[in-house]
């Protein structure tokens, strides 16, 4: 039968469907099969065939054959994997249910009175008594979950069958054991199968819907209750999945083994269409979503156990009842998180090597779903996240995103992709590898819209926050207390800032202590508080190297100054919040030398009118955000925080601040009958005088004067004689006692967790066009914006 006529049968039932008033029979097979049986609908036509007002109309006025069509397409799945699919005829009918149940699902999640009729057993349903009714007593959900389970390892339909001989052999698919036919060599697995392209289109379908499954999530609204668990997500992921090893295996192993460039040849892909690179977007799709785990609130895993043969840690406790994350969290050999880390790092990377060799490679569009599947990984397992910053391997991470960052500030539709670069920098930053690590030059000369400047990763780090700070959207404003959090917890272990990098510093110092900025939020003064905790960890602990920044700093010394001397009269904040009123520019670009962008890059665009973006939930604060260690002698870390201390919403304390201050805050300044904050002499001197200055105050004292005298005797304006004055100048024993250093370390919390959830969603929902899998359902997880 041809195609078309294929796609006519195939519309025909599906108004029959809609049209019969009835309840169709379950033993009706002559009418069920049409739609599957003797078709070969490719999954675009059944959503084009399919249309969403008819699946509506059938689930409110004739739902008993939406419940009959659900479940005959599940039985047909079933059944499929009980015999292993050995005919074409099966494996299109497998193929044909998938694809209309991914077509459907969504329709039944997004109606609250059907959410719960695949956790129902469908009784009897016209079958023969006998043993099978036991069988057939699990819930529809879970009998579907198993098929989708073992499809997915059914040889010569979605893995290499490894026997060669006649068809009666085939394998029995129940005593098949599936880690013999992991997809891809990596992880627990040594053998590479011979790439198969109708095996991997399968596994994608199957994936696709296994996906849809998982997306109830999207139905929900967000709320911390909702966020426990997902019935699918922890069904399919339980000890009931005895394929839940090779399948995480297979899913990990085939988004790290991915290499787009098209093995090792240079615009390769123009040649050959790469089918694997939409089978790896769904693996990494799968992947994260089995992962959302909060690990807040369960028992974390452990990380350390016993090295034993096997990929995984047998280590007690058995961690997690999420085995995906339990997995996740037990890998421990080097080779495999070499493996891991070389994978993400090279696909990370991808759009970078666009900008420098233009289609010499496939650009992927995948580095969101990468970005937090790398966030799963260094949240979950403690031992990865020490690998990562073991070596430089971390800083393919880091130039990756910090690209990202700056490529997406100014574009309304990115906010999701710059806070999960910033969260995953905020998780790094809490480990002094990390600090140490950015003091590696920086040559790879990527194209970025940023100021040139010779240096290391730290100023890369730095000179693209201040660009982001200071020239991305208004909605990065609740951001830069991460930014600012992530430099302090690097600060201590700078060795040297180039002139370019001390200059930003000083101008974000100087455009957030301006009076109307200070005095026009509650939270504004804590920026100053960072900035300045960073100066001090410098001056305190690399002195040496950074004649740049202390010369930046006595050149600009009239804005501690300034700090120190900041008025707290109620006239003067008026005159102030006055200024603030003409100027609305939210920080002043003017006083810092823009130098030239590098060479070929280009500007970061806004997001084009009417691109769909999806709403995000707010984040924690910074003090939610974090946890508070101080760094002992002999580099250990001891936690500040006191015991379950009631976290005020206030934002984070500075410098040893105590919280009082920031509870009494909201006594302090005065909220008029609009609901507007203002501020109060009281409020400002509360924080004012806790301002650490005294560092700065005493490097000033004694260094001025000797720049001074030198410009003198030699009626010097030449910055270098200045420069290698200070570089010989020692402060030893002028300074105050070296404070202790002080690291703000991400803490998992629910906030996040719900956080992660909703952009996760967001970004599948977006990325799912083809075909629209959940456009213009009823999702309540966010919200659908046009920008």
């Amino acid at each position: 039968m041809g195609s078309a006529d294929s796609k006519l049968n195939f519309r025909k039932a599906v108004i029959q469907l809609t049209t019969k008033t009835q309840p169709v029979e379950a033993t009706d097979d002559a009418f069920w099969d049409q739609f599957w049986a003797d078709t070969a609908t490719s999954v675009q036509d059944v959503f084009a065939l399919v249309p969403a007002a008819e699946i509506r109309a059938v689930r409110e006025e004739s739902p008993s054959n939406l419940a009959t069509l659900c479940y005959k397409a599940v039985e047909k799945l079933v059944q499929g994997a009980e015999s292993g699919c050995h005919s074409e005829k099966e494996k299109q009918v497998v193929l044909n249910c998938s694809r209309l149940l991914t077509r459907v699902l969504p329709y039944i999640f997004e109606d609250p009175d059907w959410r719960g009729f695949f956790w129902s057993t469908v009784p009897g349903a016209g079958r023969g008594g006998g043993e099978e009714e036991d069988e057939h007593a699990r819930p529809l959900a879970e009998s579907l979950l198993l098929a989708i389970a073992d499809l997915l390892f059914c040889p010569d339909f979605t893995v290499q069958s490894h026997r060669r001989n006649n068809v009666d052999s085939a394998e029995d698919v129940h005593s098949l054991d599936s880690c013999e036919y992991i997809w891809e060599a990596g992880v627990g697995f040594a053998h590479s199968p011979q790439p198969n392209y109708i095996h991997d289109m399968n596994r994608m379908e199957l994936l696709k819907l296994l996906l849809t499954c998982f997306s109830e999530a999207m139905y929900l609204p967000p709320s911390p209750e909702s966020g426990s668990t997902n019935p699918w997500v922890q069904f399919f992921c339980s000890t009931e999945n005895r394929h839940a090893l090779p399948l995480f295996t297979s899913l990990l192993n085939t988004v790290c083994a991915y290499d787009p460039v098209g093995y090792g040849i240079p615009y390769n892909h123009l040649l050959f269409s790469d089918y694997r690179e939409p089978l790896v977007e769904e693996a990494a799709q799968v992947l994260i979503v089995t992962l959302d785990h909060d690990s807040a609130t369960s028992t974390t895993p452990t990380v350390d156990g016993t090295t034993t043969g096997t990929a995984m840690d047998d280590a007690d406790p058995p961690g997690p009842e999420n085995l995906f994350v339990n997995y996740l969290s037990r890998i421990h050999r080097e080779e495999d998180f070499q493996f891991i880390l070389k994978g993400i790092a090279r696909l990370l990377s991808n759009p970078l090597l666009q900008t420098y060799l233009p289609n010499s490679t496939k650009k992927i569009q995948f580095h969101q779903e990468l970005l937090v599947l790398f966030w799963k990984l260094c949240d979950f397992n403690k031992k990865f996240l020490f690998f990562v910053l073991k070596s430089s391997d971390v800083l393919d991470i880091l130039v990756p995103i910090l690209y990202f960052l700056n490529d997406a500030r100014a574009d309304q539709s990115r906010v999701g992709l710059m806070h999960i670069g910033v969260f995953i920098l905020l998780l790094l930053s809490g480990e002094r590898n990390f600090g140490v690590r950015l003091n590696k030059p920086y040559s790879v000369r990527v194209p970025m819209d940023i100021p040139v400047f010779t240096g290391t990763h730290a100023d890369l780090l730095i000179v693209v926050f201040h660009k982001i700070i200071t020239s991305g959207h208004q909605r990065l404003q609740p951001l830069f207390d991460c930014l600012l959090t992530i430099v302090v917890n690097v600060s201590p272990y700078l060795k040297s800032l180039s002139m370019v990098t001390a200059n930003k510093l000083l101008h974000l110092l100087e455009a957030f202590s301006t009076t109307w900025f200070l005095f026009s939020a509650s939270q504004n003064h804590h920026l100053v508080f960072f900035l300045l905790e960073v100066f001090n960890n410098i001056i305190q602990y690399q002195f040496d190297g950074n004649s740049n920044l202390v010369y930046a700093i006595i050149r600009k010394r009239g804005v501690f100054h300034q700090l120190a001397n900041l008025p707290t009269d109620p006239p003067s904040i008026h005159k102030a919040l006055q200024r603030r009123r003409r100027t609305p520019e939210p920080l002043s670009r003017a006083g810092s030398q823009e130098g030239a962008s590098m060479e070929g890059s280009r500007p970061a665009a806004p997001a084009e009118p009417g691109t769909l973006k999806t709403s995000l939930v707010a984040t924690p604060g910074i003090d939610k955000l974090t946890e508070k260690s101080q760094v002992s002698e002999d580099g250990t870390l001891r936690s500040l925080e006191p015991e379950s201390q009631p976290s005020s919403a206030e934002g984070s304390p500075s410098e040893g601040e105590p919280s009082q201050t920031w509870r009494d805050q909201r006594r302090l300044s005065s909220t008029s009958a609009s609901g507007q904050w203002s501020p109060t002499s009281d409020w400002i001197l509360s924080w004012k005088s806790k301002l650490p200055l005294q560092t700065i105050m005493r490097l000033l004292q004694v260094l001025v004067p000797q720049v001074e005298k030198i410009c003198i005797d030699k009626g010097l304006t030449d910055e270098s004689e200045i420069l290698r004055f200070l570089q010989h100048g020692t402060l030893v024993g002028l300074l105050p006692v070296p404070h202790p250093i002080l690291i703000r370390k991400y803490q998992a919390n629910s906030g996040t967790a719900m956080w992660f959830r909703t952009y996760m969603w967001g970004v599948i929902y977006l990325r799912n066009v083809d075909p629209p899998v959940w456009y213009d359902t009823d999702v309540k997880l966010f919200e659908i914006q046009r920008v």
